[in-house]
């Protein structure tokens, strides 16, 4: 009996001991399935994020963390192309061209494109002869290409492209060539003045003594570069240092200055191709494009003078002020007449006197 309890037992001591085995070998899996999953999911968001920026995209982090501004409608009922020649040489325009070389984490706008382009965070497009701009996928252009083309120095360190801050060609850089919209959006009654593209144009002097020539180099998308524009900020005073603006606000509010030098129109031409060599042509016709740009911001709520009053108007004008102080005058003088003068349907009052008897 003592032999079959103890038997007994130690079964039921080995049936315990296997069934908490397999439970904590049932639990361990159970737990390890969800961990392999997650680590499964987070390689392949990774990956994506990854593919997509060597593609020159951008990450959902990015887009997160840098939202960029709400993209033009397409059904907009009035829209112009512009292009202007932001010169850097400009007080308007000096922030983005300093500092040369980089200062710490400071850079000037060409430095910091040139090292986003470089790392394949942001895709440039070519530069046709024609000026017009292609944004699309088969305009690509690799950036090794550039470097060859213009002669910029490089090394290559394990399939990877590397230029030192010494050798990229910031200070060359002197103008940007800018495609800015300017439209009506009537979903909200507001009028907007967007940039489209920039292409950063290195000026080099002549070997032998000659006019310096432009090299434009690429063409920039700027909804593909704002999101890090907004990341790097600007000097915007020259007597205040802690004045200061990030490369996104400097844009999107136009801060920039730059002369017109084409417009979308059905022949395709510059102004420098309508005006030929006639300088005060080319002058006039910039003058023109800015004027009517003006015009179309300022009425397109109606036309200003015809919603203001009659006084503030003449008080522009001496001689219109005099009249209009005379005809005050004589409404008063008239007013004053009628008011003492009884009207023709009245009668005097009468007046009795009554007399008494003696």
């Amino acid at each position: 009996m003592r032999r079959n309890s103890l038997r007994a037992n130690r079964q039921w001591i080995m049936v315990v001991a296997l069934s908490f085995v397999i439970c904590h070998l049932s639990l361990s899996e159970a737990q390890a399935q969800p961990r392999q999953r997650r680590n499964q999911q987070a390689q392949q968001t990774q990956q994506a994020q990854q593919q997509s920026t060597q593609q020159g995209g951008m990450t959902q982090r990015m887009r997160i963390m840098y939202p960029t501004a709400v993209e033009m409608p397409e059904d907009v009922v009035w829209r112009r192309d512009i292009y202007r020649e932001i010169d850097l040489s400009l007080k308007e325009n000096a922030g983005l061209y300093d500092p040369v070389e980089p200062q710490g984490k400071r850079l000037n706008l060409f430095t910091y494109v040139f090292k986003l382009a470089l790392n394949s965070y942001i895709p440039v497009y070519e530069y046709n002869l024609d000026g017009n701009e292609v944004l699309e996928e088969q305009a690509k252009v690799d950036m090794k290409s550039i470097l060859d083309n213009y002669h910029i120095y490089y090394t290559e360190e394990g399939g990877k492209v590397k230029v030192d801050n010494s050798d990229i060609p910031s200070a060359e850089v002197k103008m940007y060539y800018l495609k800015e919209c300017a439209y009506y959006d009537q979903a909200n009654t507001t009028f907007h003045i967007k940039p489209i593209a920039f292409c950063p144009v290195m000026v080099r002097e002549d070997d032998f003594g000659g006019e310096s020539a432009k090299y434009p180099l690429f063409w920039v998308k700027y909804t593909d570069v704002e999101p890090y524009l907004s990341r790097q900020s600007i000097k915007v005073s020259d007597v205040n240092d802690a004045a200061q603006m990030n490369l996104d606000d400097f844009f999107t509010m136009n801060k920039y200055k730059g002369k017109i030098y084409k417009t979308a129109n059905r022949l395709g031409k510059t102004i420098a191709q309508i005006a030929g060599e006639d300088s005060t042509k080319y002058s006039a016709e910039q003058k023109r494009i800015e004027a009517e740009l003006e015009a179309f911001r300022k009425n397109i709520f109606g036309d200003p003078a015809r919603r203001d009053s009659l006084d503030s108007i003449a008080a522009a004008d001496p001689k219109a002020a005099k009249a209009t102080a005379k005809k005050k005058r004589e409404r008063s003088s008239r007013s004053e007449r009628a008011s003492s003068t009884p009207s023709s349907g009245s009668q005097p009052a009468r007046v009795s006197v009554r007399r008494e008897r003696h």
